[in-house]
């Protein structure tokens, strides 16, 4: 069955026909049914019908300069959501003003002498605490502080830039280079992280006995630059330790507000995610999904290093495994190793075993042997169906007063979400 297509041509009045099929110069609009691609030479007889949403075709020179692409900027839903605990920052501290060189000019007043201002200074860039804040994703890259304004006429002297604070949660150590030097652990904490520059002289200034006419100024100097490096000293209670596809991101989301991704074929997480359970009597407990290691992980491979870090900011583990593989128990074996081999005493940290997947028949015929190597400390549940969520979150509780205890009897202050 043939099917035509008809097509309307335009062509503005005067405009002459080439050899070619249109001409550049002129203006022309293709206006049908269907979209026109241009054809070989060979086959200009024929025009190619494509299934497409009519649309206008300009076939002008003017028009066919693409527009440069614009990188859309990250909303800041999209910016928050993951948990961020380490940044790295450029801090450049604002500039100073120039000074000013001018002499008072009044009448019946001829040698008014200098009367240049000297500059304001620029602003510093402090690091300032937010109890409200609880991860280092709202930091941005780099921060400039605000310049100060020149000297003027008349001994007038310019603005000091303001000063620009930036945001960060309490426990974040500033590291530059290997060193620590600040740590933010109370609120209200402050750090002055980039100086501002001087501001430049005026001819003011330089007014001596021996020069009555000084016509030197100076200019301002630059902020101080650094490069620093953020991090969280204390990432959350309960840090949730496991191999990929053990069903981490789905416990975390039964047991709190958090919404990590899931779905019904194997992938890993690739960035941690904090959720908060509460209990009646208004306590919070933070609990993170971490990464999922893999074997070799201290030697840096997979995630490797950044995701040991994560589990090295957590209080006490959540140890989670997938009850539906063969020999279950050899994955907290492998697990403790991983963190034994990356920091000493890290898998010795008070912990809970928790058996995922136990809703399919396979895991809950493993669940009896796990129980008996470890000598009834394993938590049988499912994240799918919510079966013994319960006992879960009194173990977690239970971990979290022990750790309170132990925090107050050393005078340490404690981590509050």
């Amino acid at each position: 069955m043939a099917v035509c297509a008809y097509f309307i041509l335009k062509i503005p009045a005067g405009a002459m026909m080439s050899g070619k099929l249109f001409s550049a110069r002129p203006r022309c609009v293709l206006e049908g049914l269907g979209c026109w691609t241009q054809a070989p030479r060979a086959a200009l007889g024929r025009l190619p019908l494509q299934h497409t949403a009519p649309r206008l075709l300009s076939l002008s020179s003017a028009d066919s300069a693409k527009e440069p692409s614009r990188k859309k900027l990250l909303s800041e839903k999209k910016l928050k959501s993951h948990f961020v605990d380490h940044r790295r920052v450029l801090v450049r501290g604002g500039r100073g003003g120039d000074g000013v060189s001018c002499f008072h000019s009044e009448p019946r007043k001829e040698f008014g002498g200098p009367d240049g201002g000297d500059g304001g200074s620029g602003g510093h860039v402090i690091l300032k605490v937010d109890r409200q804040l609880k991860s280092l994703s709202s930091v941005l890259s780099q921060y400039r502080g605000f310049d100060g304004e020149d000297g003027g006429s008349k001994n007038c002297f310019g603005r000091s830039g303001a000063l620009l604070y930036v945001r960060v949660p309490m426990g974040t150590l500033v590291k530059e280079g290997n060193e620590v030097v600040a740590d933010l652990s109370r609120p209200g904490d402050e750090y002055v992280a980039a100086l501002g520059g001087a501001g430049g002289k005026g001819n003011r200034f330089f007014l001596a006995n021996d020069n009555r006419a000084p016509v030197t100024c100076t200019s301002g100097e630059p902020g101080q630059e650094r490069e620093l490096f953020l991090e969280l000293k204390t990432m959350a209670h309960a840090g949730m330790v496991g191999f990929p596809n053990a069903g981490k991101s789905s416990l975390l989301r039964a047991i709190s507000n958090a919404k990590p991704a899931v779905a019904a074929y194997p992938f890993t997480t690739l960035n941690p995610h904090v959720g908060i359970v509460h209990y009646e009597d208004h306590q919070q407990v933070a609990v993170a999904d971490v990464p999922g290691i893999i074997r070799g992980a201290h030697q840096n491979r997979g995630l490797g290093l950044a995701f040991l870090r994560h589990i090295e900011r957590c209080r006490f583990l959540l140890f989670v495994v997938d009850l539906a593989v063969p020999e279950p128990w050899t994955q907290i074996e492998d697990l403790k190793y991983e963190l034994e081999k990356y920091e000493r005493g890290l898998s010795e940290r008070p912990h809970a075993v928790v058996a995922n997947k136990i809703d399919l028949p396979q895991a809950r015929a493993n669940l009896p042997t796990l129980q008996a190597r470890l000598g009834g400390k394993a938590i049988g549940l499912s994240a799918l169906t919510g079966e013994n969520l319960e006992e879960l979150l009194l173990r977690i509780k239970e971990l979290h007063d022990e750790h309170v205890a132990a925090s107050r009897a050393q005078g340490h202050q404690l981590f509050r979400w």
